[in-house]
């Protein structure tokens, strides 16, 4: 698959292939479900917690005598129905990790980078590279390049503080390294745009 080079002033100044083991791989939608669910869920703390009725404070002395009052029996003021009692099979702490072979996640990779060439929704550029953190560049550029409409995934090929400064102020935008790309980002943007170098991480990586 061939796909145009453009330069950050959104001029084409080149071709550049595609390998089709990952840009034209079978898509597998239920394997990137999987990989997304698994994502989400391995972010997931697991922390929650609600106090059941032998954790509330109080509650020791059985509240009045069983029979003979005329209202319902009752043995705690702590159980579930009453305000301030504990709470009935409420959430405790967990883990809620979700195993996933290596082959399998890269299968679903694949199949999401393959789902965006198969919509021409890659952008490769020659270089991307600023002299200095200014968003309003930035901007510029996403215009010249016909994607200031969307959300933006730049793929850098190695940490460049002056370009992550430059995207961090922009909620449609979201950079992340070649190495660390992930379901989840992949999904989430609507364009991924691709400096030369990631392109070829990327063929090294995945291929």
């Amino acid at each position: 698959m061939e796909v145009p080079i453009k330069n950050m002033a959104g001029e084409e100044v080149g071709q550049m292939e595609l390998e089709d083991t990952v840009f034209a791989a079978p898509v597998n939608r239920g394997l990137m479900h999987q990989a997304l669910v698994r994502q989400l869920a391995n972010a997931r703390a697991g922390t929650h917690k609600t106090k059941s009725r032998s954790e509330v404070r109080g509650g020791g002395r059985k509240p009045w005598r069983q029979k003979g009052t005329g209202r319902a029996r009752h043995g705690s003021i702590r159980s579930p129905i009453w305000v301030g009692g504990g709470t009935a099979f409420g959430p405790t702490p967990r883990k809620y990790t979700k195993k996933m072979p290596k082959k399998m996640r890269r299968a679903a990779l694949r199949s999401a980078l393959s789902v965006k060439a198969g919509a021409e929704q890659i952008v490769v550029l020659e270089q991307l590279a600023m002299e200095a953190p200014k968003t309003k560049d930035f901007v510029r550029t996403l215009a010249d390049l016909g994607l200031d409409s969307g959300s933006v995934l730049v793929v850098l090929p190695a940490r460049d503080m002056a370009v992550e400064k430059s995207i961090s102020n922009l909620p449609q935008a979201k950079t992340v390294l070649s190495g660390n790309l992930s379901i989840q980002d992949l999904l989430g943007h609507d364009t991924l745009l691709l400096p030369q170098s990631s392109v070829e991480m990327i063929h090294d990586w995945l291929a």
